[in-house]
């Protein structure tokens, strides 16, 4: 005879539940198992309730959903990251995608698809994977959840070794327009040559972190996540105090705006250069130092590269350098002048034979 208390669900099931009032006069329902363990398990709970003791269920958790974490992450970026301004535009097209999906069902293959639709460079493809495997990482690190989908998801090569400059007939070209329609502008365009400053460290820069006269300009926060420090060259000064006399009244050095975008495409296009965009001028800076005489190491310092890999682009520039480093060498260690008046047939029995294993 089935005890009261005692349930299957969906018949002949095998899955017994039992139904009970708790301490607190509720009633409750929890799943067991084989009847024998429900009859005992419903035993112990009354017995519980008669001694005021609430039971321990095995409630179950919420979903993380994944608008949660993706809150959290921003928060995150806007306190850590100089890119917090293009990681809220991509988060909006990810909260889009998964915004009310519980984060632990998102897929990398799902995530992968949706990559693909959109067609995107290498590049962007990497900047949308890294900001979705990094507010994964923080609800890892949080204890929502357990795994990162974004770190299965392909991160494609980029092709970094393109390098466009400024070359003085579209420098001059440039000037030309920038001079007809936006002459308040060129010393934005002088301080990014003359420093390369990335566009929102520029953009992004005050007076209180420039000193004339240590020449140097503070950039708080770079794209490695430290303080760095950027000497300031004559031309570069002159710049910048121009924008003092132009922009003194507002505390970034460029205005306060985001980007250069309102006059310098138009300035581009006007001087009909193709294929060149802001970042391009600090390629130019990178150049120019290579081809007046600048050795790599302190191009990378200038440029605030953490290794050489990345300036090794502008070697080309400076063919010279390797050709300098193995005369150097050969200064140092002069070739001997013993034995000179001798056959190449003797010399050559005179050389070391390679050891044999």
């Amino acid at each position: 005879m089935k005890q009261r208390g005692i349930f299957e669900k969906s018949a002949d099931s095998g899955v017994w539940w039992i139904r009970f009032a708790d301490a607190a006069g509720r009633i409750r329902r929890e799943k067991v198992g084989t009847v024998e363990e429900a009859e005992t398990r419903l035993k112990l709970r009354k017995q519980e309730a008669k001694m005021g003791i609430l039971p321990r269920l095995a409630w179950r958790r919420r979903p993380v959903l994944f608008g949660k974490i993706a809150e959290e992450a921003l928060v995150y970026s806007d306190e850590h990251k100089r890119s917090k301004r293009h990681d809220r535009g991509r988060m909006k097209k990810l909260i889009g995608w998964f915004g009310d999906r519980p984060a632990d069902s998102i897929s990398p293959r799902e995530i992968e698809t949706l990559f693909q639709a959109e067609k995107w460079s290498s590049a962007t493809w990497n900047r949308y994977r890294a900001l979705l495997s990094l507010t994964y990482r923080l609800a890892i690190r949080a204890g929502r959840l357990k795994e990162n989908p974004a770190r299965l998801v392909q991160h494609k090569a980029e092709n970094n070794g393109r390098v466009r400059f400024l070359t003085p007939k579209e420098e001059e070209n440039l000037r030309k327009a920038i001079r007809g329609e936006f002459a308040e502008h060129e010393p934005e365009l002088d301080l990014a040559l003359y420093t390369g400053l990335r566009l929102s460290e520029q953009y992004g820069a005050r007076w209180q972190d420039v000193d004339l006269e240590r020449r140097v300009l503070t950039v708080p926060l770079d794209k490695g996540g430290q303080t760095s420090h950027v000497p300031l060259s004559a031309p570069a000064i002159q710049a910048l105090r121009k924008l003092r006399e132009r922009r003194g009244q507002t505390e970034f050095v460029c205005g306060g705006t985001h980007s250069p975008r309102a006059w310098f495409e138009a300035a581009v296009e006007a001087g009909k250069i193709e294929g060149f965009t802001w970042h391009c001028l600090r390629h130019t800076f990178a150049s120019r130092l290579v081809m007046s005489g600048a050795d790599l190491r302190t191009v990378a310092e200038l440029l605030r590269d953490k290794t050489l890999a990345m300036v090794m682009r502008y070697a080309h520039l400076a063919p010279d350098y390797k050709l300098d480093a193995v005369e150097r060498m050969a200064k140092a260690f002069p070739h001997s002048k013993t034995d000179t008046k001798l056959a190449p047939a003797v010399q050559a029995e005179k050389r070391p034979t390679a050891f044999v294993q």
